[in-house]
């Protein structure tokens, strides 16, 4: 196993990741705590995005040479460098006593809560964005449906049930941001001031709630306030707008509301972030660059003309006649099968796929 690691380590190893969003490097709840664990195990590596297959349970994964460790398989992509004896930040600590709990409530509670947030609890503007905004609005409002609809059955929420699981995701997450409030207090790290796979996993967690999900109203708080001044006055206009308070949740996070809570929790994500992502490439931290995706087209060069310099026309032969055909053909059957889908995702329960008036009205880039 060391020889194998010692032959490793002169190899160049890459983490494909899906793209950075909130000024975080990835905004992927997945990829994020995977580019935390490298960085606080002062691992060199590169950075790849890949926005092709946006619903990949294979993304995301480290690569070097002919070695690939893909999230879907041994537990995860942290198991596997640790089983592969790569990078182990936990060989201390698995036997420390709270170590299962912690885990649990981390990987369980705040994970399926985070999920929530994103798919249904808001109105999924940023979960579109970090999945969906590289494709074309037909496919990718599609695949977003089909992505809630996916999310609901695994959370085991309907229609007659919705409120009833709502509330306990909540209370579930309140309880683990108590309960790691009072963990950590006020040390750098969760365990011993030294880091571990769980620091990247919750780490990842409150900074993709504290920076993806939605902020609160701020004119519906200086409303509360009861300030006298004319921003209140508009506020107060507002709140009695009864479609504005009805949208009111779907616009904010329930979430990070509930982590704002704890403050210790927030300067723990806070600096960590400055020293991991903001720091760069600074010599006190591991040093990492980013680089295109294998499977994403690259730019041309940068000195190029924007404008082409014409070229006489010439009559397009027989074969590429036939080409162009082909494509508007495959192009037709594709809209024929999006407008199938959907039709398809219209015989499901209303209730399920919450096809309202504010999912309509999501501004897609």
């Amino acid at each position: 196993m060391e020889q194998v690691a010692g032959e490793r380590e002169a190899e160049e190893f890459t983490l494909v990741a899906r793209k950075p969003y909130f000024d975080l490097p990835t905004a992927c709840p997945i990829c994020l705590p995977l580019f935390i664990y490298l960085k606080l195990a002062h691992f060199p590596f590169r950075l790849s995005f890949n926005s092709i297959f946006p619903d990949s349970d294979q993304i995301p994964y480290v690569e070097s040479g002919t070695y690939v460790a893909y999230n879907n398989e041994n537990s995860g992509v942290v198991e596997c460098l640790k089983k592969d004896g790569i990078v182990d930040l936990d060989s201390e600590f698995q036997s420390a006593p709270d170590w299962v709990s912690i885990q649990a409530m981390i990987n369980s509670w705040l994970a399926d809560a985070l999920t929530y947030e994103l798919w249904v609890g808001t109105d999924g503007r940023s979960a579109y964005k970090i999945y969906y905004s590289d494709l074309s609005w037909p496919i990718g409002k599609v695949l977003f449906l089909k992505q809630v609809y996916s999310v609901k059955q695994r959370l085991g929420i309907t229609k007659d049930n919705a409120e009833h699981r709502e509330d306990e995701i909540y209370r579930r997450a309140k309880i683990a941001y108590g309960a790691l409030s009072t963990k950590l207090g006020e040390q750098n790290f969760l365990f011993d001031d030294r880091p571990s796979s769980l620091d990247a996993t919750f780490l990842g967690h409150v900074l993709v709630t504290l920076h993806a999900l939605p902020e609160d109203e701020y004119w519906l708080n200086l409303a509360v306030d009861g300030s006298n001044t004319m921003e209140n006055h508009v506020a107060v206009y507002c709140c009695s707008n009864g479609s504005i308070l009805a949208d009111y949740h779907q616009d904010t996070s329930v979430l990070r509301s509930k982590l704002l809570e704890h403050d210790n929790i927030v300067r723990y994500a806070e600096k960590l972030k400055t020293e991991l992502i903001e720091s760069g490439s600074s010599s006190s931290g591991p040093q990492f660059r980013s680089v295109p995706s294998s499977s994403t087209p690259r730019k041309g060069p940068s000195n190029w003309s924007s404008k082409p310099k014409s070229k006489p026309k010439r009559e397009k032969t027989e074969e590429e006649k036939t080409f162009k055909r082909r494509a508007k053909y495959f192009l037709a059957a594709q809209l024929l099968a999006v407008l199938l889908f959907l039709s398809m995702m219209g015989g499901y329960d209303s209730g399920d796929l919450e096809l309202d008036d504010e999912d309509e009205g999501i501004s897609f880039n």
